[in-house]
């Protein structure tokens, strides 16, 4: 079967046909040389109609709820006639680098839902489980007319830095009963959370979340002031239930119309771009690195020099950047 042009790709994503943008986020994720500049093409042309999304990320400790969360907030936006894209990452393994890419099978409901996309990425060597290409994938989403795109990480670790550097509100599912509520959670995750919701408020469970929003809420005072303005808050929700999921987005909706009304809202989407432009030329530039040939074969001999102590690791990085320096055009 031939293969779409990459002209009738963009003109099919513009159309929000899924087919096609599940097609060009391929192409986006892709490693094959081939693609690269195929997939900048549809990024170029997809630009100018992106940007108009609320984008959300969601973490939280594995066995939180994120999937079933994620699945009850996003058929509650679908209700009101929004269309929301879920960006999922699942975990590789370094050694096979394969993936389970499970998210649609947890997210049954919502993945059938005509109003919803949900697309699961491989982690890859990535910071922390970010799939390298989501931060272009959420353009694309964009384009083809997803009005909210929610970001799910693996879980509390490295990957929370660089979703909250490309989503416009960070949410932290946290369980309460598990022994201390603050206990495990990293300070600066806490810092970057613009709301902690406490799942699995249901049954008898209710007076131990009840408390930990308390603990929280009290917790969150301690950090100091956002420059957006917001004041972080803690609430609880039953994923199941479904208690408690329009007060989030309600939550939600107050922190969007406080930071647009403040310019904080458009201030961080700057930021974020120029950190993504800087991201990027560091990842370019270390992917070609490594490659290259003639740096692969020194950096087998450097490595045993550095550990006979022959060199030091300082000498042995200057013998292979000037290496890599010296037969570039």
């Amino acid at each position: 079967m031939a293969q779409p042009s990459t002209e009738e790709l963009i003109t099919r994503v513009l159309a929000g046909e899924i087919s096609a943008l599940s097609r060009a986020i391929t192409l986006i994720e892709s490693s094959n040389p081939n693609h690269f500049a195929k997939a900048n093409e549809i990024i170029n042309a997809c630009l100018p109609h992106a940007n108009k999304s609320i984008r959300i990320g969601i973490t939280g400790v594995p066995g939180v709820g994120k999937s079933t969360f994620i699945e009850a907030f996003g058929k509650h936006l679908s209700s009101q006639g929004k269309k929301i894209a879920v960006l999922t990452i699942d975990p590789s393994s370094s050694i096979s680098h394969g993936s389970i890419l499970g998210d649609k099978t947890r997210m049954e409901e919502l993945a059938k839902d005509p109003n919803a996309y949900v697309r699961p990425s491989a982690s890859g060597e990535t910071l922390g489980g970010v799939a390298r290409k989501t931060r272009e994938t959420i353009i694309l989403c964009e384009a083809a007319g997803f009005d909210t795109i929610i970001i799910e990480t693996v879980g509390v670790g490295q990957s929370e830095t660089a979703v909250h550097s490309m989503v416009d509100f960070f949410l932290l599912l946290q369980i309460a009963g598990a022994g201390d509520e603050l206990q495990g959670i990293k300070r600066g995750i806490m810092e970057m959370a613009d709301a902690i919701v406490i799942n699995k408020s249901d049954g008898d469970n209710i007076p131990k979340t009840t408390q930990a929003k308390t603990e929280l809420s009290r917790a969150l005072h301690l950090f100091p002031s956002k420059k957006s303005g917001w004041i972080p808050l803690a609430t609880t929700c039953s994923a199941k239930t479904h208690d408690g999921i329009a007060e989030i987005e309600q939550i939600i909706s107050k922190y969007i119309e406080l930071t647009k009304s403040n310019g904080y809202f458009d201030t961080k989407r700057v930021e974020q771009n120029e950190f993504w432009l800087l991201e990027t030329i560091h990842n370019q530039l270390q992917q070609d690195f490594y490659t290259n040939s003639e740096i692969q074969d020194l950096l087998e001999k450097t490595k045993k020099a550095v550990q006979n102590n022959e060199y030091s690791p300082f000498a042995a990085a200057q013998l292979l950047l000037e290496t890599y320096f010296k037969n570039k055009p």
